[in-house]
Parts: C-alpha cells; sequence; structure tokens
C-alpha cells in the first residue's frame, strides 16, 4: 500500500469522509451545548436563591443579605436565565446538524445567536465579579466594606456562581470557533 502511495496511485489513498467529520463536531456542539446549559441554569438557580442572615444584638434584629440587594445580581440572574433558554431551544438546531451535517443558514443562525449570548453572559459575569471582588476586598476609599467575613455563605455561594457562568462563556467561546471552522471547511 505505501508503494502505492509512493507511485501516485489514486485508488490507494484513504481519505475520511467530510460528512463523518462534520457530524462529529455537530455532536460535540450538541455536548457542549449541553454542559454550558447546565453551568448557566446552576449559576442562575445559585445566585437566585442565594440569601444569609445574621443576628446582630438579639435574635429579633438581623442583617440580612440577599441577591436582589444589588441590582447587578438581579442581572446575573436574568442574563443567566436568558442563555439558558436560548440554549434549550439551540438543542434542537444542534440536533438538526447532527442529522444533517450538511446545513449552512442554520450554522450562520447559531454563529449570530450564539455571539450575542456570549455577549450577554459575558456582561453580567464581569459585572457580577466586580461586586464580589468588593464584597471580599472592599474599597476603603469610597467605605465600601468588605462583608465576606460576616457573610461567609453568600460569598462562597456568589463566588461559586462566576465560576458556572465563566465556564459558559468559555463554552460558547469554543462553539462560535467550532461553527465557524465547519462553516470555513465547506467553502
Amino acid at each position: 500500500m505505501a508503494g502505492g502511495l509512493e507511485l501516485g496511485r489514486k485508488g490507494d489513498i484513504v481519505s475520511t469522509p467530510r460528512g463523518g467529520v462534520n457530524r462529529g463536531v455537530a455532536v460535540l456542539d450538541f455536548f457542549l451545548r449541553l454542559i454550558a446549559l447546565v453551568a448557566t441554569l446552576a449559576s442562575a438557580i445559585a445566585m437566585g436563591t442565594t440569601d444569609e442572615s445574621l443576628p446582630f444584638f438579639t435574635q429579633f434584629i438581623r442583617f440580612r443579605a440577599k441577591y436582589n440587594d444589588l441590582p447587578t445580581f438581579t442581572f446575573f440572574v436574568v442574563a443567566n436565565s436568558i442563555v439558558s433558554a436560548y440554549l434549550v431551544l439551540s438543542l434542537a438546531l444542534s440536533i438538526f446538524h447532527i442529522l444533517r451535517s450538511s446545513a449552512q443558514n442554520t450554522r450562520v443562525v447559531l454563529i449570530f445567536f450564539d455571539t450575542a449570548m456570549l455577549a450577554l453572559l459575558t456582561t453580567g459575569a464581569s459585572a457580577a465579579a466586580a461586586i464580589v471582588y468588593l464584597a471580599h476586598k472592599g474599597n476603603i476609599r469610597t467605605n465600601w466594606f468588605a462583608i465576606c467575613q460576616q457573610f461567609n455563605s453568600f460569598c462562597q455561594r456568589i463566588s461559586g456562581c462566576l465560576v458556572g457562568s465563566f465556564g459558559g462563556v468559555v463554552v460558547f467561546v469554543l462553539l462560535i470557533l467550532m461553527s465557524a471552522l465547519t462553516l470555513s471547511r465547506r467553502r
């Protein structure tokens, strides 16, 4: 066989069909969408249920930290929820790409909406990250004190939510790159 390849005979060259490679990419796309869905949905649910109360002097006077005390965290929950809903809807197109790997127009649509969702998810996670940083470190010049010494479980949960959301950002970048590479190989 190697001799045939060296002699330049065309019949001996084995190539992989593009349909099989594209189908493999479509299956990987489906699983990455599932991973992103779990990450963003878990982040939205965990942030939306974050609540901690601490007694002040007596059990009747309490300090409370809740996610909706800060509009940034509310935006984080809404952004992650919108992205999760989009991911559920985009799973249908991902299944369509598994069944019909030669579809191009729907991949362009997915790239467009994936990019929009990447922007939304990045803004929500970045805004929340700024507030989480202030919760951990504080800002002496503006009299914002670090609250994580008192509200430890609240800070751990909101920090964990950021990890899931930024994980979703990474998955979206991978999805966009994979779709773009799949489209560029067809031309």
